[in-house]
């Protein structure tokens, strides 16, 4: 057992200085098989040091296409994303008519799909991860990643659907009422097939009442009406709506209001 152990030790510690030796090594010639040994292995980390290195000497030489090629995927296997969209990008664009075109413009656009931040953040890498998908699927429709892509680019768009509900709402949330119902309405026509929209449609009715029964007195009788009108569109929507017991208690006090504004 002490001599296999003393054997791998032998044989592990040569592969390391080879390694180092060819970090070392000016000669790209010695770096280029030694990365696509490490590449090989699954050594990613160790093979990006030697792409790094050689990538600047390899453009425009016949073996540039699969060095970049790997490089690249290098980045994608140790999910560093952004330099991986980046080179598979570079590849896409460089090598046109390379076999791996159709593989590279994917990951490229999935890579930055994975950038892409929770909702409550910042979205400018969302929207671009969707424009990166959407162009892979225009340039491929009958691509075998086109599934893929399809259903990343709505995880994307829904994301930015919730993010756009979550501000929205907020103005009811900070009782801002006259804002509420105009960015509620505005988030209802933009997304008109939202799975937020009965939400939507409550927080919209619930800022109407909050306004109207606070109003001012010569403004009360219009604002009850819309108030209304914003309750009767959350109930056609949804006539069993889960905020059914809300909405009709509000809709109770605004028709008492009213009832008593008139007298």
């Amino acid at each position: 057992m002490n001599k296999l152990v003393a054997l791998f030790l032998l044989v592990f510690l040569a592969s390391c200085s080879e390694y180092q030796k060819a970090l070392k090594n000016e000669d790209v010639a010695v770096k280029y098989p030694m990365a696509e040994k490490k590449y090989e292995a699954g050594k990613y980390n160790k093979a990006i040091r030697l792409f790094e290195q050689i990538a600047p000497s390899y453009r425009g030489k016949p073996q540039a296409e699969k060095m970049f090629y790997m490089y690249s995927q290098s980045l994608y296997k140790t999910k560093q994303y952004y330099l991986a969209g980046y080179q598979f990008e570079s590849f896409a664009s460089a090598y046109p008519k390379s076999e791996k075109i159709e593989e590279a413009a994917y990951l490229g656009a999935f890579c930055y799909a994975q950038l892409s931040p929770v909702y409550s953040l910042d979205q400018t890498d969302t929207y671009k991860a969707i424009d990166k998908l959407q162009a892979f699927i225009d340039n491929y429709p009958n691509s075998e990643y086109f599934p893929q892509a399809n259903t990343l680019a709505k995880d994307l768009r829904e994301k930015l659907e919730k993010k756009a509900f979550e501000i929205a709402k907020q103005y009811n949330t900070i009782r801002d009422y006259k804002a509420a119902i105009i960015v509620l309405e505005n988030f209802i026509s933009d997304y008109p097939g939202t799975p937020y929209k009965e939400d939507a449609l409550y927080y919209k009715f619930d800022s109407a009442y909050h306004l109207a029964i606070n109003s001012v007195e010569y403004k009360m009788k219009e604002r009850i009406e819309i108030a209304k009108e914003a309750y009767d569109k959350l109930i056609k929507f949804n006539s069993e709506t889960k905020y059914k017991k809300e909405a009709d208690e509000m809709l109770s006090r605004l028709n008492n209001d009213l009832t008593q504004f008139s007298k």
